[in-house]
């Protein structure tokens, strides 16, 4: 399940969902990312996301699909806010059943590091000084690489 939009979310919404199907899974695994009141810049009070609807949505399956190939996983949410969001609220939720934490685990952490560099996602902090447009981090991007050419243990 796919959904982006202006809309709040509740994490616990998202886990009920994905544990439907609790007598076949033994495991889920979420992360739930929120709005700092820094980022680039010292401080920051709030930031604006904008998305390309369709392609969006397509790039995170496609995300998807590759996690499922690698591990044998149930269920997979992502809930992504686009517009203006604060400090303290949610912006992303990605959550991963399996029969077995491991698989969890990792299919959450790969799903979540490709989300970063490749889902058309832009972002704009909101400063006292302007509205800055955020570029990709290199962080972002070696953490989405240790995958590249990798099984399911992360090691190429």
């Amino acid at each position: 399940m796919i959904r982006i939009d202006e809309a709040p979310f509740d994490p616990a919404d998202c886990t009920t969902w994905l544990e439907a199907d609790a007598p076949q899974i033994g495991a889920v695994c979420t992360f739930t990312g929120l709005a700092r009141d820094y980022g680039d810049r010292e401080s920051v009070n709030g930031l604006y996301l904008e998305h390309y609807p369709g392609m969006t949505e397509n790039a995170i399956q496609g995300v998807i699909d590759e996690a499922r190939a690698r591990w044998p996983i149930q269920a997979v949410e992502v809930r992504h806010r686009v517009g203006q969001i604060m400090p303290g609220e949610r912006i992303v939720f990605v959550g991963v059943s399996s029969s077995h934490r491991r698989e969890a685990f990792e299919a959450c952490e790969f799903i979540m590091d490709f989300l970063k560099t490749r889902a058309p996602f832009w972002k704009k902090e909101l400063t006292k000084d302007g509205e800055i447009w955020v570029e990709q981090k290199e962080s972002d991007r070696l953490s989405a690489a240790r995958w590249q050419g990798s099984g399911e243990d992360g090691v190429g």
